[in-house]
């Protein structure tokens, strides 16, 4: 079955609902979102489960049959961990390479022994945006946090000028930058270009990382002025290693499958020409798929061997690294299950009908629909699928570039206000040694400017672009 036909079944899923229903229609999505809300802070239910019982409940308010709804939900979960799942996966074993060859830790040494004493929180943001690209939020964390902590020891820093400009780059990364799940679940359901919001992305990313890290790390080391908890600071994986590759080769790794992706969208813009020879070249060079399975096929020679792995300890790494992530790949299905429960009830078409009569930019109002879901269940990730469902009818007249922006503008939303329903705020709290208000005033307010500040830069690049 291909791709297009997938899309048709889906459309015809749930029949949509006409304009007379909008009032229903908009009780059925607040209340199928109350529900996942609810299960996910309340019962502490997992968002998988609570995501497919709100798709049930917002069919069932709506006044979809049920089975159509089933439909629907299994169509958009199939279609979502078609197009993302694989590339969650690869991307996976991308970083665990990275972190058991020692990559990360040689990255991590090369920058720092380099930075004077005045650049170490700017060294910080593009050791977090380098080791980031290829890794989940999570992992970044344990990777870089021995490096804050000694960092910070060694060097006599408040804890929180060194580690906020670290968090900013790995959040900025989890939440705009693909190939994290986030952004290209958010990019198959606006079906926006790949390569331009990757590019637009970095354009973006960049002066979000700085103001949220090396800037505002300042003023939080003011507010919060703590000491590294010695009790956190765990062993280093290449501390095992012999040998492990070298730093040209490590960068060069971890960047090549952006490279061939970026140099897709260069084509694209440069030739455009769907039947020209080169542009059908890069099309296939350019794909995720094809440039994260290029990646982490040279990543076994480039960064597996020179470690000095067999090809047995290569293997066990790969396996290693599908375990974890199948939490994430569940979620990410179900919030595109979620999403298609979304689009075929009509809800889409609802808000584009609706929004017709409002002055108020369609990015902007992406923004807002993904920061309510954020603060609601807490989860980034959630709420960039959720959002990118309900708004994906906008980019149907929208030009490429903007198409990327509103990806980007949702992926900024998705990072507002980290609080105690998101499990990253836990995570950061633990590692940092802070009480609960310490971690407000510095980890919380740091992703509400990444989010603010980055739609910011959206904005201002739609005037531009």
């Amino acid at each position: 079955m291909t791709h297009l036909s997938v899309e048709m079944l889906a459309a015809d899923a749930i029949e949509p609902i006409t304009s007379a229903g909008h009032a229903q229609l908009g009780i059925a999505v607040l209340a199928g979102i109350a529900v996942i809300v609810l299960l996910i802070t309340k019962f502490k239910l997992h968002a998988f489960l609570s995501l497919i019982i709100g798709s049930l409940v917002l069919g069932a308010v709506a006044g979809a049959p049920l089975d159509k709804v089933i439909a629907s939900f299994s169509t958009g979960l199939g279609t979502t961990v078609a197009g993302t799942g694989v590339l969650i996966a690869l991307g996976a074993v991308l970083g665990r390479l990275l972190a058991d060859s020692g990559g990360a830790d040689q990255i991590v040494d090369t920058i720092l022994a380099k930075a004077g004493r005045r650049a170490m929180p700017w060294a910080m943001v593009l050791i977090a945006g380098i080791v980031g690209l290829p890794i989940f939020f999570e992992v970044g964390i344990v990777l870089l946090i021995p490096v804050v902590l000694l960092v910070a020891k060694r060097g006599n820093f408040s804890l929180m000028r060194i580690g906020i400009p670290a968090l900013a780059g790995l959040s900025v990364m989890h939440g705009l930058i693909p190939p994290h799940p986030g952004p290209l679940a958010a990019i198959d359901a606006v079906k926006a270009n790949l390569g331009v919001t990757l590019a637009l992305g970095v354009v973006v990313a960049v002066p979000t990382a700085i103001i949220a890290g090396p800037v505002f790390s300042r003023y939080a080391a003011r507010w919060v002025d703590i000491q590294p908890p010695e009790k956190m600071v765990p062993e280093r994986a290449s501390d095992d290693l012999h040998r492990r590759p070298g730093f040209g080769i490590t960068v060069a790794t971890v960047l090549l499958p952006v490279v061939m992706m970026l140099a897709k969208a260069l084509v694209d813009i440069v030739v455009d020409d769907p039947e020209h020879t080169v542009q059908r070249v890069f099309d296939v060079v350019g794909s995720p798929l094809i440039a994260l399975l290029t990646a982490v096929l040279v990543a076994m020679f480039t960064l597996g061997r020179a470690a000095g792995f067999t090809r047995g300890r290569i293997a066990t790494t790969v396996e290693k690294s599908l375990g974890p992530i199948a939490g994430v790949v569940l979620i990410v299905g179900a919030g595109g299950g979620f999403k298609q429960t979304l689009v075929d009830s009509g809800v889409g078409q609802m808000i584009l009908d609706v929004s017709r009569g409002w002055h108020i930019s369609a990015l902007l109002l992406a923004w807002l629909i993904a920061v309510a879901i954020r603060l609601a269940t807490g989860s980034a990730t959630v709420a960039t699928i959720s959002a990118a469902g309900l708004v994906g009818p906008l980019a149907a007249d929208m030009s490429t570039t903007h198409a990327a922006l509103l990806v980007l503008a949702i992926g900024c939303g998705s990072l507002f206000f980290s609080h105690v329903n998101d499990a990253g705020f836990w995570l950061v709290k633990e590692y940092f040694g802070m009480s609960v208000g310490q971690t407000l005033k510095t980890w919380s307010v740091m992703e509400t400017l990444i989010s603010v500040v980055g739609v910011g830069c959206v904005l201002l690049l739609s005037l531009v672009l």
